[in-house]
Protein backbone atom coordinates (compact mmCIF):
# COMPACT_ATOMS: atom_id res chain seq x y z
CA UNK A 1 0.00 0.00 0.00
CA UNK A 2 1.21 3.02 -0.78
CA UNK A 3 -0.62 6.24 0.88
CA UNK A 4 -0.28 9.85 -0.09
CA UNK A 5 -2.06 12.31 2.53
CA UNK A 6 -2.88 15.52 1.90
CA UNK A 7 -2.60 18.05 4.95
CA UNK A 8 -4.02 21.09 5.07
CA UNK A 9 -4.34 23.31 8.10
CA UNK A 10 -1.86 26.32 9.14
CA UNK A 11 -1.72 25.86 13.23
CA UNK A 12 1.18 22.56 13.46
CA UNK A 13 -0.79 22.32 17.22
CA UNK A 14 -4.58 22.20 15.48
CA UNK A 15 -7.17 19.64 16.43
CA UNK A 16 -6.92 18.19 12.71
CA UNK A 17 -3.06 17.71 13.65
CA UNK A 18 -4.53 15.40 15.95
CA UNK A 19 -6.50 13.78 12.96
CA UNK A 20 -3.57 13.51 10.78
CA UNK A 21 -1.38 11.92 13.51
CA UNK A 22 -3.89 8.75 14.20
CA UNK A 23 -4.29 8.45 10.59
CA UNK A 24 -0.58 8.27 10.20
CA UNK A 25 -0.53 6.10 12.90
CA UNK A 26 -3.09 3.86 10.94
CA UNK A 27 -1.12 3.79 8.34
CA UNK A 28 1.97 2.56 10.05
CA UNK A 29 0.34 0.09 11.59
CA UNK A 30 -1.05 -0.82 8.32
CA UNK A 31 2.58 -1.50 7.28
CA UNK A 32 1.89 1.13 4.38
CA UNK A 33 4.47 2.88 3.07
CA UNK A 34 3.57 6.66 3.43
CA UNK A 35 4.34 10.35 1.83
CA UNK A 36 2.44 13.36 3.86
CA UNK A 37 1.92 16.53 1.86
CA UNK A 38 1.71 19.93 4.35
CA UNK A 39 0.35 22.47 2.15
CA UNK A 40 0.87 25.10 4.54
CA UNK A 41 4.02 23.97 5.92
CA UNK A 42 5.66 23.43 2.48
CA UNK A 43 3.87 26.90 1.46
CA UNK A 44 1.78 25.61 -1.61
CA UNK A 45 0.98 28.72 -3.47
CA UNK A 46 -2.89 28.37 -4.17
CA UNK A 47 -3.24 30.53 -7.58
CA UNK A 48 -3.13 28.96 -10.74
CA UNK A 49 -0.99 31.64 -12.56
CA UNK A 50 -1.70 32.74 -16.01
CA UNK A 51 1.20 30.72 -17.38
CA UNK A 52 0.07 27.60 -15.76
CA UNK A 53 -3.59 28.72 -17.82
CA UNK A 54 -1.82 28.99 -20.90
CA UNK A 55 -0.17 25.59 -20.91
CA UNK A 56 -3.56 23.84 -18.92
CA UNK A 57 -3.96 21.71 -21.76
CA UNK A 58 -0.21 20.75 -22.71
CA UNK A 59 1.52 18.07 -21.12
CA UNK A 60 4.37 18.39 -19.65
CA UNK A 61 4.62 21.97 -19.62
CA UNK A 62 1.48 21.61 -17.26
CA UNK A 63 2.95 19.75 -14.99
CA UNK A 64 6.20 21.36 -14.31
CA UNK A 65 5.59 24.26 -12.00
CA UNK A 66 3.97 20.81 -9.16
CA UNK A 67 6.41 18.12 -10.60
CA UNK A 68 6.79 16.66 -7.25
CA UNK A 69 3.23 16.72 -5.79
CA UNK A 70 2.51 15.32 -9.57
CA UNK A 71 4.58 12.36 -9.63
CA UNK A 72 3.68 11.49 -5.54
CA UNK A 73 -0.25 11.43 -6.78
CA UNK A 74 1.29 8.75 -9.81
CA UNK A 75 2.91 7.24 -7.12
CA UNK A 76 0.17 5.95 -4.52
CA UNK A 77 -2.61 3.83 -4.76
CA UNK A 78 -4.25 5.30 -1.17
CA UNK A 79 -4.92 8.92 -1.35
CA UNK A 80 -6.62 10.34 2.06
CA UNK A 81 -7.09 14.45 2.95
CA UNK A 82 -7.63 15.79 6.10
CA UNK A 83 -8.30 19.39 6.54
CA UNK A 84 -10.87 21.76 8.18
CA UNK A 85 -13.89 22.74 6.53
CA UNK A 86 -14.51 26.81 6.14
CA UNK A 87 -17.43 28.13 5.14
CA UNK A 88 -18.77 24.13 4.18
CA UNK A 89 -16.19 23.86 1.65
CA UNK A 90 -12.53 23.36 1.22
CA UNK A 91 -9.97 25.60 2.92
CA UNK A 92 -8.82 28.01 -0.21
CA UNK A 93 -5.18 26.49 0.10
CA UNK A 94 -6.72 22.71 -1.12
CA UNK A 95 -8.99 23.74 -3.36
CA UNK A 96 -5.87 25.47 -4.90
CA UNK A 97 -3.99 22.19 -4.93
CA UNK A 98 -6.53 20.58 -7.26
CA UNK A 99 -6.77 23.59 -9.47
CA UNK A 100 -2.96 23.19 -9.85
CA UNK A 101 -1.96 19.48 -9.55
CA UNK A 102 -5.29 17.63 -10.87
CA UNK A 103 -4.52 17.73 -14.33
CA UNK A 104 -5.18 17.49 -17.76
CA UNK A 105 -3.11 13.78 -18.70
CA UNK A 106 -2.38 13.57 -14.83
CA UNK A 107 -5.91 13.59 -13.05
CA UNK A 108 -8.54 13.34 -16.15
CA UNK A 109 -8.76 13.02 -20.31
CA UNK A 110 -9.71 15.83 -21.40
CA UNK A 111 -12.89 14.81 -23.69
CA UNK A 112 -13.53 13.44 -26.97
CA UNK A 113 -16.97 14.82 -27.69
CA UNK A 114 -18.17 13.59 -24.14
CA UNK A 115 -17.34 14.53 -20.99
CA UNK A 116 -13.98 14.08 -19.21
CA UNK A 117 -12.24 10.36 -19.02
CA UNK A 118 -10.55 9.10 -15.21
CA UNK A 119 -6.96 9.64 -15.23
CA UNK A 120 -6.62 8.41 -11.56
CA UNK A 121 -7.78 4.63 -12.08
CA UNK A 122 -4.65 3.22 -9.81
CA UNK A 123 -6.19 4.95 -6.74
CA UNK A 124 -8.16 2.12 -5.40
CA UNK A 125 -8.58 3.87 -1.92
CA UNK A 126 -9.72 7.36 -1.21
CA UNK A 127 -10.14 9.01 2.10
CA UNK A 128 -11.26 12.28 3.78
CA UNK A 129 -11.31 13.62 7.07
CA UNK A 130 -12.11 17.00 8.59
CA UNK A 131 -13.78 18.78 10.69
CA UNK A 132 -17.11 21.22 10.61
CA UNK A 133 -17.85 24.28 12.52
CA UNK A 134 -21.33 23.91 11.40
CA UNK A 135 -23.76 21.06 12.56
CA UNK A 136 -24.71 18.19 10.38
CA UNK A 137 -28.25 19.14 9.25
CA UNK A 138 -26.96 22.58 8.73
CA UNK A 139 -24.40 21.33 6.24
CA UNK A 140 -26.28 18.51 4.92
CA UNK A 141 -28.61 21.64 3.70
CA UNK A 142 -25.94 23.74 2.02
CA UNK A 143 -25.39 20.75 0.32
CA UNK A 144 -21.82 20.02 1.82
CA UNK A 145 -19.71 21.45 -1.20
CA UNK A 146 -16.25 20.47 -0.15
CA UNK A 147 -17.14 16.27 0.65
CA UNK A 148 -18.64 16.59 -2.87
CA UNK A 149 -16.18 17.90 -4.71
CA UNK A 150 -13.93 15.00 -3.19
CA UNK A 151 -15.82 12.08 -2.55
CA UNK A 152 -18.26 12.69 -5.68
CA UNK A 153 -16.50 14.71 -8.03
CA UNK A 154 -12.67 13.45 -7.50
CA UNK A 155 -13.65 9.48 -6.94
CA UNK A 156 -15.18 9.37 -10.47
CA UNK A 157 -11.91 10.09 -11.56
CA UNK A 158 -10.24 6.96 -9.45
CA UNK A 159 -11.40 3.63 -10.14
CA UNK A 160 -14.01 2.93 -10.78
CA UNK A 161 -14.97 0.24 -7.10
CA UNK A 162 -12.32 2.39 -5.10
CA UNK A 163 -12.83 2.32 -1.43
CA UNK A 164 -13.63 5.63 0.42
CA UNK A 165 -13.98 6.37 4.26
CA UNK A 166 -14.88 9.32 5.64
CA UNK A 167 -15.53 10.99 8.87
CA UNK A 168 -16.13 14.80 10.49
CA UNK A 169 -16.38 16.56 13.46
CA UNK A 170 -19.70 18.72 13.81
CA UNK A 171 -20.45 21.85 15.74
CA UNK A 172 -16.21 21.89 16.03
CA UNK A 173 -16.70 25.55 17.50
CA UNK A 174 -18.80 23.79 20.41
CA UNK A 175 -16.80 20.96 21.06
CA UNK A 176 -15.15 19.43 24.41
CA UNK A 177 -12.74 16.96 25.45
CA UNK A 178 -15.49 14.22 25.32
CA UNK A 179 -16.45 15.08 22.25
CA UNK A 180 -13.07 15.03 20.31
CA UNK A 181 -12.17 12.44 21.56
CA UNK A 182 -14.77 10.22 20.52
CA UNK A 183 -14.40 11.70 17.29
CA UNK A 184 -10.34 10.43 17.26
CA UNK A 185 -11.39 6.88 17.82
CA UNK A 186 -13.97 7.27 15.18
CA UNK A 187 -11.48 8.34 13.11
CA UNK A 188 -9.36 5.25 14.11
CA UNK A 189 -12.07 3.02 13.75
CA UNK A 190 -12.93 4.31 10.09
CA UNK A 191 -9.29 3.90 9.15
CA UNK A 192 -8.84 0.21 10.54
CA UNK A 193 -11.79 -0.79 8.58
CA UNK A 194 -10.98 1.63 5.25
CA UNK A 195 -7.57 0.36 5.89
CA UNK A 196 -8.61 -3.63 6.13
CA UNK A 197 -10.97 -4.28 2.92
CA UNK A 198 -9.88 -5.49 0.24
CA UNK A 199 -9.60 -3.73 -2.49
CA UNK A 200 -10.39 -4.23 -6.43
CA UNK A 201 -7.38 -5.66 -8.35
Amino acid sequence: MRALVVYCHPNPESYTAAVLAVIRSRLAAAGAETRVIDLYAEGFAPALSAQELANYETTPENIAPVAPHVESLRWCDTLIFVYPTWWYGLPAVLKGWLDRVMLPDVAFLMPQGGDIGPGLTHIRRLGVFTTCGASWPLTFFVGAPGKRTLLRGLRLLCHRRARTAFAAHYRMDSSTPQSRARHLARVEARMTRFLNRKVPA
